[in-house]
């Protein structure tokens, strides 16, 4: 990362982190269960993650929602956050409280 673009950060750490290479475009999909599905496969397909499958793929998903922050529009945050229940559900974790 070149300090000419500090306000990438974000990009970089998603592009070179020991998390997950994820499908493009995954965020977009209107899907929850897709997104989800997304999520797992690549959590399981990869062997930079440092954590467990479910762990890697909630990480991202909520790294995404984070740094969305405020111009996440609310239909889209309500989908990514169906997309953390089904995950949940995939790896048969209690729902969310």
């Amino acid at each position: 990362m070149t300090k000419e673009t500090p306000s990438r950060w974000s990009r970089h750490i998603t592009e070179t982190s020991n998390a997950l290479d994820l499908e493009a475009g995954v965020f977009a999909l209107d899907d929850p269960r897709r997104i989800a599905r997304s999520l797992q496969h690549s959590a399981e397909a990869s062997e930079r993650r440092k954590t467990t499958p479910f762990r890697s793929a909630m990480s991202m998903l909520n790294f995404y929602i984070n740094r969305a922050g405020k111009n996440l529009p609310a239909e889209r945050r309500a989908i990514l956050q169906q997309a953390k229940e089904e995950l949940r559900r995939l790896y048969g974790k209690k729902p969310a409280a």
